[in-house]
């Protein structure tokens, strides 16, 4: 019979990480972060990363590994998280991946073997200077005209991202999108049990997007974004969404309230980027939470409804 893993998945602030924990400790098993941001260090508030008290005594993978400024790609992912999975399985235990990075999901629930691509330092260089120098715009509507598919998912803040697809479109002669497709896929060795989580108000969803920014701006965000920014910290995570919002206020360009706003408009662009991404993996089991509370019981449903589908 083969093996079944579970995702969590979905927008940002909907309660995955909390549903990851109490289903993995169900399963006296563990939870595997698909999170971008929370695999870096020095990231802890601006990432949600999950306190002691958060992960509920379950061993929580892939999380705060990396230096703030380490390079970090979807194939290192797909490679790190593969080997978690393999260990947990390995022992009878059925892993649960919680996260909310679409490429991260994909990479894991479809066994994509991504094909090894050239860097070139010097042409990267020369695109991050012309991104600082004509502003993300102007390189993601280049991008645009040559891969509108990989443009379209891609924030115009997203300067990594952005950068790298136009390497790897100048340094291989094909698109993103082209690497992709051709990518080779195996089958996985398990079963994706895919369970989203989402609310059926949009403006639900922004309230508790702009209130958890309260919650981080209480916590210490501003204190760990100045560490970052004093530290001249570039790459990696300081292109991720949460510290960098703050970087222009502690130039003196901008006060603190347009920051913390323009966090949270930079979060609520990033959810509704989420949003149309797994809503197109028919796969996912679909759960509002705000007219279905008891995730975890809603979860349970699902997981024991499919289990007597595949029987």
């Amino acid at each position: 019979m083969t093996p079944r893993v579970i995702f969590i998945v979905g927008p940002t602030a909907t309660g995955k990480t909390a549903l990851a924990a109490a289903l993995a400790k169900e399963l006296g098993s563990a939870v595997i972060s698909a999170d971008s941001m929370q695999i870096y260090r020095g990231m802890h508030i601006a990432s949600a990363a999950p306190d002691e008290s958060e992960t509920q005594g379950v061993p929580h993978k892939l999380i705060e590994i990396l230096p703030y400024g380490a390079t970090w790609t979807v194939a290192d992912y797909a490679a790190a998280a593969r080997k978690e999975i393999d260990l947990l399985l390995s022992a009878g235990k059925t892993p649960v991946v919680a996260g909310g990075t679409g490429l991260y999901i994909n990479a894991l629930a479809d066994n994509i073997e991504f094909l090894p691509v050239k860097t070139d330092v010097s042409v990267r260089e020369r695109l991050s200077a012309e991104y600082d120098r004509a502003g993300g715009e102007a390189l993601l509507s280049r991008l645009k005209e040559i891969d509108r598919e990989a443009a379209e998912k891609l924030d115009p803040a997203d300067k990594r991202r952005i950068v790298r697809a136009l390497e790897i479109y100048e340094t291989s002669g094909l698109t993103k999108t082209k690497q992709n497709e051709i990518s080779r896929q195996s089958p996985a060795g398990f079963e994706p049990l895919m369970i989203g989580i989402t609310f059926s108000d949009r403006q639900k969803l922004y309230d508790r997007i702009n209130g958890r920014v309260d919650i981080m701006l209480r916590k210490g965000l501003i204190e760990e974004a100045r560490a970052a920014f004093a530290a001249g910290e570039a790459g990696g995570a300081a292109q991720a969404i949460g510290h960098k919002e703050f970087f222009g206020y502690f130039r003196g360009e901008k006060t603190l309230e347009e920051a913390a706003e323009e966090l949270k408009r930079a979060t609520r662009r990033y959810a509704k980027r989420q949003l149309t991404w797994f809503k197109r993996d028919s796969r996912i089991h679909w759960i509002q939470r705000d007219i279905t509370p008891d995730l975890l019981g809603e979860a349970k449903r699902i997981i024991e409804s499919e289990g007597k589908d595949g029987a």
